[in-house]
């Protein structure tokens, strides 16, 4: 079933042209990690992220002179919207918002009295600007983890369900909301209790999920879990690595998901066995590499990389294109028909070839 067949309806925002949430493609999220009082640095890693194919960048604002680094980036006219990440002190938000930020993220209740939250309110209803709120297992306040016995999913999204009040009490609703742990099972638990009591659009992702390895095994089965239920308008897959490694993964997890507009290339090729007589190990690493150096991944075709005669011929007649291993040799399938023979050290050069002159 396609995701849009069973996604959950939630009222959109627009973050700086993007849409989020409504019947809008699903959009991915990465944060810069240079100090955004470097506005060169800052500009050139947005810059990355662009190239990447991120759609939405969030800017840590731990200060009103960081803001600034909003106005430049606009002036530098880098395309992509903005996000501020304010914690506690509302005058940050409100110098972001002057200096041309897309879209606020604070938690309403701890930027200080109603008065603080009322005059970000006014200054994001003026421009049109939407708040994100969010919520991690480190930021649920102290009575709700007594109340639950610890940041448990029920706490997370009473948590955030709380700031959503604060806002609708001065009829404010332009909200994203995002609930985020590291624990996979309790941020699954907690989006979808988020998403049978709102109609927002929510953000999701697996926080502090670690290096690439471990972290893309978490969000692929945390973000998998909740877009398989029809939860989930906006994400980030969080990396304790270069945010431009956030958007390769990001857009693997929709692509083996096959979200609608994120349909990339499908690579199946078989974990091999003894009877297998070429090294497909080597040859699937090489394979990857090639394509995702020569940007052919953007090619929506099934690619089948078999090792041996038995289940090869049959998975290779089902894909677009793909080998099937010999001794020493493979043979090229392509739309079910066998190409020719080919040996075992060309079989990546001309399956490359192939997939070139393919629309």
């Amino acid at each position: 079933m396609k995701y849009n067949e069973i996604r959950r309806k939630t009222r959109p925002i627009n973050v700086g042209g993007v849409i989020i949430g409504g019947d809008s493609p699903i959009s991915i999220q990465s944060m810069t990690n240079t100090d955004t009082h470097d506005k060169e640095a800052t500009y050139r890693q947005v810059l990355s992220l662009c190239e990447a194919g991120c759609d939405i960048v969030r800017l840590a604002v731990p200060t009103v002179e960081a803001a600034a680094t909003f106005s430049y980036l606009k002036q530098m006219e880098v395309g992509i919207p903005l996000v501020a990440d304010i914690h506690f002190n509302y005058k940050i938000a409100l110098a972001a918002i002057e200096a041309g930020a897309d879209k606020i993220r604070i938690n309403p209740g701890n930027i200080g009295s109603r008065e603080n939250t009322e005059a970000v309110v006014r200054a994001c209803r003026a421009r049109s600007l939407p708040i994100r709120i969010g919520v991690n297992s480190g930021s649920v306040e102290k009575g709700l983890l007594e109340k639950y016995g610890g940041p448990t999913a029920e706490a997370l999204a009473e948590s955030a369900l709380y700031h959503v009040r604060i806002l609708e009490d001065m009829d404010f609703h332009d909200i994203a909301i995002s609930v985020k742990a590291s624990d996979v099972d309790t941020m699954v638990r907690a989006n979808v209790l988020l998403a049978e009591a709102c109609d927002y659009p929510i953000h999701i992702g697996v926080t502090e999920a670690g290096a690439r390895r471990a972290a893309i095994i978490k969000s692929s089965i945390g973000i998998g879990s909740l877009i398989t239920r029809g939860i989930g308008d906006t994400l980030r897959v969080s990396l304790t690595e270069d945010p431009t490694e956030e958007i390769s993964a990001a857009r693997e997890i929709l692509s083996a998901l096959a979200i609608e507009g994120h349909e990339r290339m499908d690579i199946v090729s078989c974990p091999t066995c003894g009877r297998t007589r070429i090294d497909l190990i080597a040859i699937s690493r090489e394979f990857e590499e090639r394509v995702r150096r020569e940007g052919l991944d953007k090619k929506k075709i099934k690619v089948a990389l078999m090792g041996c005669a038995v289940n090869g011929p049959g998975e290779a007649r089902e894909a677009d294109i793909g080998i099937a291993g010999g001794d020493g040799e493979g043979l090229l399938f392509k739309k079910g028909e066998i190409i020719r023979k080919i040996k075992e050290k060309e079989l990546v050069d001309e399956l490359i070839r192939e997939i070139k002159l393919m629309p």
